[in-house]
């Protein structure tokens, strides 16, 4: 029987998210159950992009900053990185207020820039990574992660934080290789199995809604959840917020291959009532996914169906933030003809629908716009 402790909390006063962390940590067996003295442990945190925390884009710090006090307390060596979407860890860390957190503890950044090559047997989509080096220089992994929502898997939880233990441009080289949104989260699961973390701490006090991972609204829910199972803490958020688990491709083969249970009656619940943080107006989009076929008539049909990314011309700036970050060769969405006083716009013949560009855009100027047909027959 999988646990996942719901713990009330309806600030990010420290003292208070503290508590709320102890109470959590001891349903589930306490710190000492997942790092002794003298053990090396990593906080992975969510650090998408650089963003003060108030946006929620990012785990709060004083989420992070209780978690690492609690295990420095039972004698453990701690850490703390992240390889974010886009600028470098400590430039994202220092505007999310983790670098100030972290000096506060006194912890020190880990190496998430030197990528090391591994291998994982037991793989089903991948059997090798190149890992940032902290991941591999530590025991103990701690993640995370924020409660928000996902263009491409429809929802960022535990099992995909560990996708920023990938160093930087790697990450782009996935969606590449894996622009269907089933393999993306197979290598997802995988990594997730690899990296293996002890220990899940979600960030819901504030969630995000709508445009995410990071262009949505702030969405207040009051609640720290706690596991060692990534897979139930994922399927007991998506209960909270109307969202049916196996519409998550990241839950589905989360449970097939191991990592974790979805199901209901494999699940115990504790610490606060379940009920009390049901929010069914949260926004996220509950229809199934629709994974993109990048060929022939499957990339006609995909066209039809599957949601495009398109720029909203009176919120975008022109930073060319989304160009930078299209993995595409040549690039999907870019100035036409060069016209860099124009927004950019999408090439949807090459776009293979990874919501990159969505992801990282700093205005929520990038939207989904679901294709006639998708909303005729329901999709949306």
């Amino acid at each position: 029987m999988s646990k996942v402790a719901l713990i009330r909390c309806e600030s990010y006063e420290y003292n208070e998210v503290k508590k709320a962390v102890q109470k959590g940590l001891q349903l589930i067996g306490g710190a000492e159950k997942f790092a002794h003295k003298g053990q090396k442990v990593l906080l992975k945190p969510n650090l998408l992009v650089g963003e003060h925390p108030e946006k929620c884009v990012t785990t709060h710090p004083s989420v992070f900053k209780a978690v690492g006090e609690i295990f420095l307390k039972e004698g453990a060596v701690v850490s703390w990185g992240d390889s974010p979407g886009f600028g470098s860890t400590a430039s994202v860390a220092n505007k999310a207020g983790i670098l100030k957190a972290a000096g506060e503890i006194g912890i020190p950044m880990a190496d998430f820039k030197t990528g090391v090559e591994v291998f994982y047997e037991n793989g089903i989509q991948n059997k090798k990574f190149i890992i940032a080096k902290a991941v591999v220089d530590n025991e103990i992994i701690i993640s995370l992660p924020k409660l928000k929502p996902h263009a491409f898997e429809k929802f960022t939880g535990c099992v995909k934080n560990q996708f920023g233990c990938i160093p930087g441009v790697k990450k782009s080289e996935y969606h590449i290789k894996l622009p269907d949104a089933e393999k993306f989260a197979k290598m997802l699961v995988d990594l997730n199995n690899f990296v293996h973390p002890a220990l899940f701490v979600m960030d819901g006090i504030y969630a995000m809604e709508g445009n995410g991972p990071r262009g949505g609204t702030p969405k207040k829910m009051n609640v720290l959840l706690f596991s060692n199972d990534p897979v139930a803490l994922d399927a007991t958020v998506c209960r909270l917020i109307n969202l049916n688990p196996e519409y998550v491709p990241t839950i589905k083969y989360g449970y097939q291959t191991g990592s974790g249970t979805y199901i209901k009656d494999k699940i115990e619940l504790l610490g606060d009532d379940f009920r009390s943080f049901i929010q069914n107006d949260f926004n996220i989009n509950r229809s199934p996914l629709k994974p993109f076929k990048d060929k022939g008539l499957f990339r006609f049909l995909s066209n039809r169906l599957v949601p495009k990314p398109y720029i909203l011309k009176e919120k975008c700036v022109k930073c060319g933030m989304c160009i930078n970050m299209c993995p595409t060769a040549p690039k999907s969405v870019d100035w036409f003809d060069g016209d860099m006083e124009s927004p950019p716009v999408h090439n949807y013949r090459t776009c293979i629908r990874c919501y990159c560009c969505q992801e990282i855009c700093p205005e929520s100027a990038i939207r989904l716009k679901f294709p006639f047909l998708r909303r005729m027959f329901g999709g949306k």
